[in-house]
């Protein structure tokens, strides 16, 4: 089933329009006809199923005849990446998407290499938002991550939101691994965490004094494995964990609630 995104703005009504690019797509690239049937996600956990009703030069119109609604998955993380080179920044947007990242805050630390201002910052979020929806477009993701403005270290901890637990993968010796984090936050709270925020250094790792920042804010520092991994390959190694970890404890939980 092809997949379109469609913002709830856009598609709350019963007749929905595809234009500009989706609208090429369909006719040019999938070669939709009147009759053929298409999904509709909206971001926000509505997925539509329709029917291509008619199309014209520009357009393409649907109509909905089925709505299926998807709750958020049971646990939250925000990831907090150092913004890195554009190619492996793009990569962690897609597959955070994929991995049902629910927020992202990119962080401009001391050894981030790209360093902009702030109508560099707009463009890069507006491109990284664009990267997030085709993900989704993908994977069949129902919920689209929130991307934020590229922050400093200080005020994105500053703003950051209340979270079960909150890591950083460290190189420092004084780490733990992600496991046993998990596991002292379910002997001491007796249940499993439901959030997280991970925060993902820069090559070279953040600053001692980044470091000490995040461990003074009950960020705890975790360690990745006897390996060095890039900035990239670390932020999708911490999500996939806490969505195995943490969905698997999650769904044990509720199976025995039951």
């Amino acid at each position: 089933m092809h997949r379109f995104f469609l913002p709830p703005s856009e598609s709350s009504d019963d007749l929905l329009t595809l234009r500009e690019g989706d609208a090429h797509h369909a006719r040019h690239v999938l070669r939709l006809r009147p009759g053929d049937e298409v999904t509709v996600l909206d971001g926000a956990g509505a997925e539509y199923r329709c029917v291509v009703e008619g199309e014209s030069r520009t357009i393409v119109r649907l109509k909905k005849f089925a709505m299926r609604r998807h709750p958020p998955l049971p646990w939250q993380v925000t990831l907090y990446p150092a913004v890195t080179k554009a190619k492996s920044m793009d990569w962690v947007m897609q597959k955070a998407t994929e991995l049902g990242v629910a927020r992202i805050v990119p962080v401009l630390t001391e050894r981030s290499v790209p360093q902009f201002g702030s109508d560099g910052s707009r463009g890069k979020t507006a491109r990284w938002r664009d990267l997030a929806i085709e993900a989704v477009k993908q994977c069949g993701n129902p919920w689209l991550p929130r991307i934020e403005e590229p922050a400093r270290l200080g005020p994105a901890l500053t703003r950051a939101e209340a979270v079960d637990l909150a890591l950083v993968g460290s190189l420092r010796p004084a780490r733990r691994h992600p496991r046993a984090v998990i596991e002292q936050f379910r002997a001491e709270r007796g249940r499993n965490p439901a959030t997280a925020a991970v925060w993902i250094g820069p090559e070279g790792d953040f600053t001692p004094a980044e470091l000490d920042a995040l461990e003074a804010a009950g960020v705890q520092p975790i360690t990745l494995g006897p390996l060095v991994l890039r900035a990239e390959t670390a932020a999708l190694y911490c999500l996939a964990f806490l969505g195995y970890e943490i969905g698997a404890g999650l769904a044990a939980q509720a199976s025995s609630d039951h």
